[in-house]
């Protein structure tokens, strides 16, 4: 979760240190039931069935979902939390400007369906007026900048971040993008499901531009004209592997040259039109990428560019538009690409949308209903006790130097902690909402983020910022901010049970905590020191050491089949699979230490060692749908859910003890071929 993810509903005003739960009458904990094993399937054949296999038998994907497991129903029930707090806001009698007004308008603004259905596509016409007006290439990055400010991703993606070798400053940074595919190898990939996406799509945006009025010959024309477009810039595009090298992905420019380095766009004009008045140097991701944007404003016609620019608006505001858009949306980033049946609840989709333009808004009414402030000095004690075990783990490497111990301790006890939800809450005083107009919120929202961001370039990074919402159900580590985040609603079962025993919570929110700190030492997070800046703090031979012993984990996950003979993606894995290990071994190292005290008891027949390791199986536990498993093997840097189980636990020494697995178990793996890390 090296940006994201977690689970399940309980008020914390009772919430209690984790390290406090003594043995004792126990209440059943949502966080574990022995009920949903099948203890038919043997430990060290298949963990994950054993841990949760009759859950999975018992426990249908809903029609609107293309995965469901711990994480989504957590997010469900904190869904039910949201929903009422929008509902309320969206009746209430608020001060006009108020936070209250604005998030009730807009959560109104979009339950208006009869509103929305008689706009129909009308809200673009405005959009498309201009667009025909365009008639010179320069123009184009008139129009790329204007739109960019409105969340609309024409061509490449802008924004404002920490210099990734100064992480004290706050600076431009362009990547690549353009594309209506989610991966680049989909435009090219010769299997049978590569060419059946492609295929949808063409007939996707053929069916948009029929929905906007042209002809189904044009609309099938422009439809191979767009997937060209889209092509050109596919091609230059760096795979998600090559993206995850922030040493690759670094490549500064001083904005003055950029006309020379990447000709074609007039880039002082785009800034200009971003309102950037006064720019030193931008970072690039991908320098060939933006070279080839250039050649293609020189070679492809204005009036291609102009109806790549009317498919870039239709596809970002087709989810905000009249149902046969929303429908038509959904049929291939829905039903084609996830295997969804049907879309989510009205109000879940309204309810997202209203989270995106006015996330803190609705996370102050959130934390207020649903998160006492108490229960962060108690995670902060948890942090602290898995700071400690982390030491311990690093001191007692054998295969890291002893210069190189220092500076990881030193990186490792620098690391900030944020709990449940921000000091400083974000102002959105500047934010117009209009409770009769659902796209122009969404537009104000985002040109509002857009802005907000650009107000930070050139400027010192702001400590107290967070990047996720309070009523999120996940967590982060920041490789330049060097720190772990945890909002509020990640704070249930099954990752924290205050009726669970300690066994059951270390299981959980402890191998997470674990997890997001090891993403500072991860295969991306070790090449940033404490202070978050990209530089190179180990010795070559422990970066040699360490690079071997990763190997071994990019082996392992490679070899696991996702279905039929689809492998995972060990070196997009790669940092996700680190994380999954060490929060598993630090967790485990900080519970050992209250096992040891003699306090803990079996409980359902299982040992305290054993309740560890179920409850972190149970974290994982998901149905998910075919079409959705292929696609996140392609596109996702987490492994599925089953191989975080049979993968990481079959790591830990400690585990094959609590379950007596046998060298003949077909997930026994010899002690050589477990790489001990962190």
């Amino acid at each position: 979760m090296k940006k994201h993810q977690i689970i399940n509903i309980l008020s914390l005003s009772t919430l209690i240190a984790l390290a406090g739960c003594g043995t004792g009458e126990k209440k059943p904990s949502l966080a574990f039931s022995p009920a949903n094993m099948d203890t038919k399937v043997q430990p060290g054949v298949d963990f994950y069935d054993y841990a949760n296999g009759t859950w999975i038998k018992n426990t249908p994907i809903p029609g609107d979902r293309a995965r469901w497991g711990a994480f989504d129903m957590l997010q469900q029930e904190n869904n039910v939390l949201i929903k009422a707090i929008l509902e309320e806001a969206a009746t209430s009698t608020s001060v006009k400007g108020s936070n209250l007004q604005k998030v009730g308008d807009f959560f109104a603004s979009g339950m208006d369906t009869l509103a929305i259905e008689k706009a129909g596509m009308s809200p673009l016409k405005a959009d498309f007026d201009k667009i025909d007006e365009l008639s010179t290439k320069d123009q184009i990055q008139k129009y790329i900048a204007e739109y960019h400010r409105q969340g609309v991703g024409s061509g490449f993606n802008f924004y404002v971040a920490q210099d990734q070798k100064n992480s004290a400053l706050m600076v431009a940074n362009m990547n690549q993008g353009g594309l209506g595919l989610p991966d680049r190898d989909y435009y090219f990939g010769t299997d049978s499901r590569s060419q059946e996406i492609r295929n949808s799509y063409l007939k996707y945006v053929a069916k948009s531009f029929e929905l906007a009025g042209r002809s189904i010959a044009d609309a099938d024309k422009i439809a191979t004209e767009i997937m060209n477009f889209e092509s050109r810039l596919a091609t230059v595009s760096l795979t998600r592997n090559e993206q995850r090298d922030p040493i690759r992905t670094y490549n500064k420019f001083k904005a003055k040259e950029l006309e020379k380095s990447a000709p074609g766009l007039i880039w002082s004009g785009y800034f200009t039109n971003l309102g950037i008045q006064q720019l030193d140097y931008v970072i690039i991701d991908n320098p060939k990428f933006f070279i080839e944007l250039g050649k293609m404003v020189k070679e492809i016609p204005v009036e291609t560019w102009k109806t790549y620019f009317k498919w870039n608006v239709i596809n970002a505001y087709a989810p905000y538009l009249s149902s046969n858009f929303e429908s038509n949306h959904f049929d291939f980033y829905g039903k084609q690409l996830t295997g969804s049946d049907k879309p989510r609840p009205r109000w879940q989709r309204i309810a997202n949308a209203t989270n995106e333009s006015l996330g803190e808004a609705v996370g102050e009414l959130y934390v207020t209903k649903n998160f006492p402030a108490v229960a962060k000095t108690k995670m902060l004690d948890l942090v602290a006790n898995l700071k400690t075990s982390y030491k311990e783990r690093i001191q007692n490497l054998p295969w890291m130097s002893e210069a190189t111990k220092i500076k990881a301790i030193e990186k490792l006890e620098k690391i900030n902690v944020k709990i449940g939800y921000p000091d400083k809450w974000q102002d959105y005083s500047s934010l117009e909402i209009d409770k009769s107009n659902f796209l122009n919120n969404v537009r104000s929202g985002n040109e509002f983020r857009f802005n907000n961001n650009l107000a930070e370039l050139g400027k010192p990074v702001d400590k107290l910022k967070w990047e996720m919402t309070p009523q999120t159900v996940n967590a982060y580590y920041s490789s330049n901010m060097n720190e772990i985040v945890f909002p509020a609603a990640i704070l249930r079962p099954p990752f924290f049970d205050v009726n669970a025993d300690d066994a059951l919570n270390y299981g959980g929110i402890g191998c997470v905590i674990g997890h997001e700190m090891t993403h500072g030492f991860d295969d991306q997070g070790c090449l940033y020191d404490k202070d978050g800046n990209l530089s190179e703090w180990w010795t070559p031979e422990d970066s040699k050491k360490f690079k071997a012993l990763t190997q071994m984990l990019v082996v392992e996950y490679g070899n696991f089949v996702a279905i039929d003979s689809l492998h995972l993606d060990g070196n997009l894995t790669l940092g996700e699979n680190i994380a999954d290990y060490g929060g598993l071994t630090i967790s485990y190292n900080a519970y050992k230490k209250i096992v040891a005290k003699g306090d803990q008891e079996s409980i359902d027949e299982f040992t305290p060692q054993q309740r560890f390791f179920l409850s972190y199986a149970n974290v994982w536990r998901q149905g998910i749908r075919d079409k959705e498993l292929m696609r996140r093997v392609k596109e996702d840097v987490h492994s599925p859910g089953k191989f975080r189980v049979n993968g990481a636990l079959f790591n830990i020494p400690e585990f094959y003890d609590a379950f007596a697995i046998a060298t003949t178990d077909p997930l026994y793996r010899a002690p050589e071929n477990r790489p001990m890390i962190w």
